[in-house]
């Protein structure tokens, strides 16, 4: 498929929705009453709440990192609900909303190849479905508000206690205090769900705020996959996403979570994603980052069984006028773990990446063995890559090895695939497919195929 092919519609174009309550500007402790109250939340959330607003006004915005001195939060429309009820049928979804997520092809990804689909669009959850074979095996997929309700004692134990505490950051306050919607999903002991879960975040209002909370429990010896779509339109003004995920991987099971986060151009992405996994378990990220004018997040893994492994694949596109800050850290607490950091970025246009890692070996995580690898490519001369790898070694037992590499494509390259017939955009484009390849083949096939056409989109007009 040309570059000159895709619809970029689908992705920037707004929707005319009516919603049915729209916040005013900026965040007050009134709000955050008015949110737990239209959700009919338990004490404890709104405890929880109001101490994280009460932490994010005394805490500032992080000093390092991306420049955040144009982020407004006091222009930001903390809740903006769509005039629409969470379904079960996309029948049942207003058609303009329905609409979108047609175009973005969620519906037909559902018949073929997903165990359950979630969709939110601005704060609420519109669509929400699993396949009855997995409900029978116990297995739970639930709009995280609807979580909060059904099963109380799951979400008050696991909901921002131990994996990201409200204390944890500036932007996990912030979330903590305002979140709605996102994804709830519990399985039990042995079980396997053969197919993946998808939820899809859209943001369409403008001046918008969305900060869904997405907790998934793995029980010992079971096996999920979950993936994760985002978009935005594009607009004049400032969004935020200040998401969160939550990962519990019990003794022996697998997580695996994929995310390809496309938001616009004048969206800050200040995300946070975290696992904390038990002996022997296994917890995967593979994310793709691209859109967002700044983007800050580092997937991170607290190893405490031992056994425990982290495997980290991703890839940051940085174009104009874009700062991709991303990363990944691993936590070894539990001897004999193990992790795998593989980042990779392209810089085009004047655009940044930058990597940003942590491993950390504590004093009993003895024979650990750690490698990260970054691979930044730049695209032109006024393009920027920059590796922050911190290493904190506390035993002197363990493996721990960085490489990091940066290249440019050459005129050689370019002149030799140009003389196998290529114009000089098609060679470009062959060569970034390439070095993408490693995290293309770790989604299913549909994503792959959507990931290679974001990356084609970002390409675009990279070449002369």
């Amino acid at each position: 498929m040309n570059i000159q092919e895709i619809d970029r519609s689908k992705y920037d174009a707004a929707d005319a929705v009516r919603e049915r309550y729209r916040a005013d500007l900026g965040l007050t402790e009134a709000l955050v009453y008015e949110i737990s109250r239209q959700k009919k939340e338990p004490a404890w959330m709104l405890e929880k709440r109001l101490k994280a607003f009460k932490l994010f006004q005394e805490t500032p915005l992080p000093s390092w990192g991306p420049n955040l001195s144009k982020l407004q939060l006091d222009t930001i429309a903390y809740y903006v609900r769509p005039d629409a009820k969470e379904s079960t049928s996309w029948d049942d979804v207003p058609e303009d909303i329905r609409r979108t997520f047609d175009r973005l092809g969620l519906p037909e990804a559902e018949k073929r190849s997903l165990g359950g689909v979630g969709a939110q669009y601005d704060a609420d959850v519109v669509y929400h479905n699993i396949k009855e074979e997995w409900a029978r095996q116990g297995v739970v997929f639930e709009n995280m508000d609807v979580a909060v309700q059904k099963y109380p004692e799951l979400a008050q134990k696991h909901f921002m206690t131990r994996c990201v505490p409200v204390n944890d950051h500036t932007f996990a306050m912030l979330h903590a205090a305002v979140w709605s919607g996102g994804t709830f999903i519990y399985v039990p002991q042995g079980v396997n769900v053969m197919f993946p879960l998808q939820a899809y975040f859209r943001m369409n209002a403008e001046r918008g705020g969305q900060f869904e909370h997405t907790l998934i429990i793995a029980d010992a010896g079971a096996e999920v996959s979950y993936i994760e779509g985002c978009s935005a339109p594009r607009y004049m003004t400032n969004a935020l996403h200040a998401g969160c995920v939550e990962l519990f991987v019990g003794e022996g099971a697998t997580v695996r979570y994929s995310s390809i986060e496309n938001w616009s151009l004048n969206t800050y992405n200040l995300n946070t994603k975290r696992a904390i996994v038990e002996k022997n378990g296994t917890v995967e990220w593979v994310n793709g980052n691209m859109g967002s004018g700044t983007t800050m997040l580092y997937p991170s893994s607290i190893l405490v069984g031992e056994g425990a492994r982290s495997e980290s694949l991703g890839i940051a596109v940085a174009g104009p006028g874009q700062h991709q800050d991303t990363g990944s850290k691993a936590i070894h607490v539990a001897p004999r773990t193990s992790s795998v950091v593989r980042a990779k970025s392209i810089s085009y246009g004047g655009g940044i990446s930058s990597y940003r890692g942590l491993v950390r070996v504590g004093p009993k995580a003895d024979e650990t063995i750690s490698n990260v690898m970054c691979e930044a490519l730049i695209l032109d001369e006024a393009s920027q890559a920059h590796t922050y790898p911190f290493i904190k070694a506390e035993n002197t037992n363990s493996d721990i090895s960085h490489e990091a590499r940066t290249g440019r494509i050459g005129d050689e390259e370019l002149f030799y695939a140009m003389s196998r017939g290529l114009t000089e955009e098609q060679a470009l484009k062959m060569i970034v497919s390439g070095f993408v390849e490693e995290v293309s083949k770790k989604l299913p096939v549909e994503y792959a195929v959507e990931f290679n056409r974001l990356i084609d989109l970002q390409m675009e007009g990279a070449v002369g």
